[in-house]
């Protein structure tokens, strides 16, 4: 059940904490370039249903307590939070894709070089990151502005890895309103948690406290650490639990009954012939692990690897706690090209 269900009251500028419901309402989505229009057509349709429940106001930060998401999944996540001009979310979840369609090919510009197309992309993937991230910085700081992440109008978490600590750094609502210096502005969130090695560049910002003191972040993709970020989200609720936060007063550790868990993949391929094998990998050194056949083959391996992960390891602990209809993951499988499973192939 709904917060909007168990609180018709509930007004428009916020949401009741958690203490006010029966469950702990979890919605997670991974991370996966622009695979983030997956996510985001069902998320539509989940909005499209509520509104037919609750009206046409409804909006997908009124029935979760949390909403995580690591890398365009911190975006897809920051979209549905971020309060309007009206206090009400960003964007409405039917506008998503959009937003997609009409970004994606300014944030990966396709370049077509005739013959020469395979050799510009491997000195590219030598030289630097394949796009300069201009536009994606430029677009996320317009939609954003100054909205620091204990302004979101539902408990988010997006994970993202600084490479100067060698350590992953979890920005949620709960830390931000109680540690000045986790407490960033949205958009360097956004920016830092969509920064994958070798296609965005590597972003670095500091944040700055009410006395004074200094944070310095050196941040990439999310990815690195959780692509799929449902755990993260459960263990930051959990870690909420056990320091007596009072927004979930009801509720006791480990009581994952209480939970109700969505995680949105972004797709994977059921092709064998979409994947590589050891014979093909067999003979790469670095550059061929890092591109080859216009991909990234170590990044695809290492997001699929840790979004499967988090999935296999959700499954048996809510099935060991006798309470497996409360955790939902959906995954499309992909089943015809190769350019549905390309985080970056925009097109006009």
């Amino acid at each position: 059940m709904s917060r909007a269900d168990q609180h018709p009251e509930m007004c428009n500028s916020c949401n009741p904490p958690p203490s006010m419901g029966k469950l702990v309402t979890v919605l997670s989505i991974d991370g996966g370039g622009i695979r983030g229009i997956i996510p985001g057509t069902l998320l539509s349709f989940l909005e499209a249903k509520l509104q037919e429940l609750d009206g046409p106001d409804a909006r997908i930060a009124d029935y979760f307590d949390v909403i995580a998401g690591t890398s365009t999944g911190g975006l897809v996540t920051t979209m549905l939070a971020a309060p309007n001009k009206d206090n009400r979310p960003l964007f409405a979840a039917k506008e998503i894709n959009q937003f997609y369609l009409e970004n994606s090919p300014k944030i990966f510009p396709q370049k077509d070089a005739g013959i020469f197309t395979s050799a510009i992309r491997l000195f590219g993937a030598i030289a630097g990151p394949k796009y300069d991230g201009k536009f994606l910085r430029s677009k996320v700081r317009q939609l954003l502005g100054e909205t620091r992440l204990h302004q979101t109008l539902t408990n988010v978490v997006i994970p993202t890895f600084d490479i100067k600590i060698l350590q992953p750094v979890i920005f949620s609502t709960f830390e931000a309103k109680s540690t000045p210096l986790k407490d960033a502005y949205l958009s360097d969130i956004c920016i830092s948690t969509s920064a994958a090695p070798t296609y965005l560049p590597a972003y670095g910002f500091e944040t700055k406290g009410p006395d004074g003191a200094t944070r310095s972040y050196n941040l990439v993709d999310g990815g690195i650490a959780a692509n799929n970020p449902t755990l993260t989200a459960v263990n930051m609720v959990t870690k909420e639990i056990l320091m007596e936060n009072q927004d979930f007063s009801p509720f006791k550790p480990m009581d994952y009954g209480k939970f109700l868990v969505i995680s949105l993949g972004t797709g994977s391929s059921a092709k064998q012939e979409e994947r590589f094998d050891a014979r093909d990998a067999a003979g790469w050194g670095v550059l061929g692990w890092l591109f080859n056949k216009g991909r990234s083959p170590l990044i695809d391996m290492f997001s699929q690897a840790s979004a499967d992960i988090v999935d296999i390891h959700a499954s048996v602990l809510f099935q060991a706690l006798h309470c497996e209809k409360n955790y939902l993951r959906i995954q499309m499988i992909l089943l015809t090209t190769h350019a549905l499973l390309t985080m970056d192939l925009a097109r006009d």
